[in-house]
């Protein structure tokens, strides 16, 4: 609390109290002048995550900003890679002013099935027209319209022939496909679109119940909720597990999580609980997988049961607990995200008004990242021991640079801002950091990771919690299917009901090799789960 004094007390103060009351004001107004930006920086930052736009895009500037390291200099922002950026941007879609296709529409609905639709005037019409007989037709006027059909729902009644022996009385009944759940109305068909609406397209299972009853059919929330968690544990689990063996066959993952509620979960380990995913790596553009895995908590005993058998490199947000992992463990690596590292100082940019902003730390920050970014987006075609040298010439003096850069300033700003927060998360994960410049196949942020799990952040926005145990674990189950299945150019309905029509026809089978032909890049899979080219 401050010392005040009266003007007769100021008047019999000595010339050195005076001067020591004003250094010591003088601090106290430079402290309180700190707080109060790092709490006007918080209130920008705050409002603008609730109003302002979702892009980290930086604009591009035709000037060049170099820097000296190691006796060399190295250039920042080279103007021919201005003149054709391809900037980081997390959010907005690319090419947003694309030119027009042609032929685009005739390769759209090449494959589509055609129903005639004729046109066509009576002979009462024609001779009223052009009299007797005095018209000959030419060839048709053709145009193309879509037909959409509403969904509709039948009831397929199945006879099985039943056929006794005259001589031992013995019975035997005709082939028929199994029963997906015994004495239930639900078949492969109407599941995979209960499924498809919930967790590829986000509708809750309470608006699906509306829709249902707005055909005059009575199918409750509560049993497509025990229909789909049976569904997962029996059948969609197995092919699950076999993709989670799968997935150790990859040199590089990549890892990432999100809260999610659990209402009916006995809370001892806290009232957060998470979905892990876990995928392959970027640069990995073929047969590419995503699981989905469900925690009720976010320690460390999670992902080290997860990835107990796997060997190599993981690209991660820079959480604690995999650097924990990592130390326990001789054949793991924890490869860092550069896109958390910009994230810190784009918000501390948006935070400045716009008269400060290209004078700040964080902005000369955004643009060195912004020139590692330009010459590693020029990689995308590579091979693998391509990019590592590149990479290695081209990339590696850029991140040197930053990170002397940083260090030099650090002390600059104060301690609780949001650009001295970025230059901590830099200086403190720079070993990880670095590791995509020593491997050719480890990408440079965790954006396909965080993009990965985005459809369940979708999802939970609208049907807001889970309600059991049971259901976040079917639900990780049917989440990971769903997401392989799109990240491998499937159709997700087609592809479910192809699984829940197959699967139970090897549940007796203790070699699970038959999942090798149910795998989404398998050549065995219906032409009609693929999505056309």
């Amino acid at each position: 609390m401050a010392i005040q004094f009266t003007e007769e007390q100021l008047n019999k103060f000595d010339k050195e109290t005076i001067i020591q009351l004003f250094l010591g004001q003088q601090a106290q107004l430079k402290s309180i002048d700190t707080k109060l930006q790092l709490l006007l920086e918080q209130v920008a930052v705050s409002n603008h995550h609730r109003f302002g736009k979702s892009s980290e895009k930086l604009e591009v500037e035709n000037q060049m900003a170099f820097m000296e390291v190691d006796g060399q200099l190295v250039c920042f922002n080279e103007a021919e890679a201005v003149a054709a950026s391809t900037e980081y941007d997390e959010d907005t879609p690319a090419n947003l002013t694309r030119k027009k296709r042609k032929g685009k529409r005739a390769q759209t609905i090449k494959e589509l099935p055609i129903v005639p639709v004729r046109h066509m005037m009576s002979e009462e019409e024609l001779i009223a027209e052009f009299g007797e007989n005095g018209w000959y037709q030419l060839e048709d006027e053709i145009y193309n319209r879509y037909k959409y059909t509403p969904a509709k729902i039948e009831i397929e009644e199945h006879h099985v022939g039943v056929y006794k022996s005259k001589k031992d009385n013995h019975f035997k009944k005709a082939s028929h496909p199994g029963y997906l759940l015994r004495n239930s109305l639900v078949s492969p068909s109407l599941e995979a679109a209960i499924i498809n609406a919930k967790y590829v397209n986000a509708v809750p299972l309470y608006r699906q119940e509306q829709e249902f009853g707005r055909y005059g059919i009575s199918i409750t929330r509560r049993e497509m909720a025990h229909w789909t968690i049976l569904c997962a544990e029996r059948y969609l689990s197995i092919l699950y597990d076999y993709l989670h063996k799968k997935l150790y066959d990859y040199h590089v993952l990549q890892a990432d999580e999100t809260p999610v509620r659990v209402t009916k979960e006995n809370r001892t380990e806290g009232d957060k609980h998470y979905m892990w995913v876990y995928r392959t790596g970027k640069m990995y553009r073929d047969q590419p997988i995503i699981l989905y895995d469900y925690q009720p908590s976010r320690n460390a005993s999670h992902p080290k049961e997860f990835l107990k058998e796997f060997e190599g490199i993981c690209v991660t947000d820079g959480y604690q607990v995999y650097h924990t992992i990592e130390k326990e463990r001789e054949n793991l690596r924890i490869a860092g995200c550069w896109a958390h590292a910009r994230r810190r100082f784009d918000e501390a940019v948006k935070a400045l008004p716009k008269a400060n902003r290209k004078t700040s730390l964080a902005y000369r920050a955004l643009k060195q990242i912004q020139a590692i970014y330009r010459e590693e987006n020029k990689l995308c075609d590579m091979t693998s021991e391509e990019r590592l040298e590149h990479r290695q010439n081209k990339v590696k003096p850029l991140v040197d640079a930053y990170f002397s850069w940083v260090k030099t300033n650090m002390g600059r700003v104060p301690a609780k801002s949001k650009t001295h927060n970025g230059f901590s998360y830099s200086v403190n994960q720079e070993p990880y950091l670095k590791v995509f410049l020593e491997d050719g196949d480890v990408p440079i942020d965790n954006n396909s990771a965080e993009q990965s799990i985005r459809g369940f952040c979708i999802g939970k926005k609208n049907w807001v919690m889970i309600d059991t145990i049971a259901g976040a674990d079917s639900s990780a189950i049917i989440y990971s299917l769903a997401e392989t299945a799109k990240a491998n150019n499937l159709k997700p309905y087609d592809y479910f009901e192809y699984l829940l029509t197959e699967i139970p026809k090897h549940l007796d089978e203790k070699d699970q090799s038959f999942c090798e032909d149910l795998l989404p890049w398998s050549d065995k899979l219906p032409a009609n789960c693929r999505k056309r080219p």
